[in-house]
Order: structure tokens, then C-alpha cells, then sequence
């Protein structure tokens, strides 16, 4: 399984891209293994700004409906527009084209994020 270096992973299996105070958040390709062929992602919460921990969005898979849980602080800037007609960029390329949004960074930089080793570690890859 490929966890990109560059970025930092929740136990909740989202990714996180940091570049300045702007966040890039989207699911780890473990977690869309997990789902199965994604149908449908939900954001409805452009313009707010969510605590770390709190759902900020879900993700429709063909057997199940998750949570994404927001990894940071901060008000979300952009939701990615692409899933709306491709939510299966989510299964092709989570990293990549499957983002889900960007987010302004408002409460710090969490610590409580794993890098890729520690985070292949969780999920026993």
C-alpha cells in the first residue's frame, strides 16, 4: 500500500497535506480499500469552521456510509468539485485527484499526527 511521505495520517485514516496555514484533506488509500468503489462524497460545510475531531463531510461507498473526521482546526476554504460528477477519484487517486478539501488552518498545527511509518504501522501494512 502507498503512504506518501509528504503528508501526515489520523487514526481515523485521513491524510493531511500541509503547505503554509492551508490544509489538503482527503482519505488514505487504505481507507478507500476499506469502502469499496466510493459513490458519492458529501461536504456541506464550505465556509465553517470545524473543530479537530468534529465530522466535516461523509463518504458514500457502495455497502456503507462513513464519517471524515476534521484532523485540524480551521475553516474550510474549498470543497474538491471534481467528486461531484468522479466520486470515484476517491478510489483512483486518494492522494492526488481524490482530494476532498482545502482548510484554513486556524487552531495550530495538531501533534497528533502520524507520519507515513507510523501510520502503516496502525493499519498493520
Amino acid at each position: 500500500m502507498n503512504f506518501p511521505q509528504k503528508l501526515k495520517y489520523t487514526k481515523d485514516h485521513e491524510w493531511v497535506k500541509i503547505e503554509g496555514n492551508i490544509a489538503t484533506i482527503g482519505i488514505t488509500e487504505f481507507a478507500q480499500k476499506e469502502l469499496g468503489d466510493i459513490v458519492y462524497v458529501e461536504v456541506e460545510t464550505v465556509g465553517e469552521t470545524i473543530d479537530a475531531g468534529e465530522v466535516f463531510g461523509t463518504v458514500e461507498a457502495v455497502k456503507t456510509v462513513s464519517d471524515l473526521f476534521m484532523p485540524l482546526t480551521g475553516e474550510i476554504l474549498e470543497f474538491n468539485g471534481e467528486l461531484e460528477s468522479s466520486p470515484e477519484l476517491v478510489n483512483e487517486s486518494p492522494y492526488e485527484s481524490g482530494w476532498m478539501v482545502k482548510v484554513k488552518i486556524t487552531g495550530g498545527t495538531p501533534t497528533d499526527l502520524l507520519d507515513a511509518a507510523e501510520y502503516a504501522e496502525l493499519v498493520g501494512a
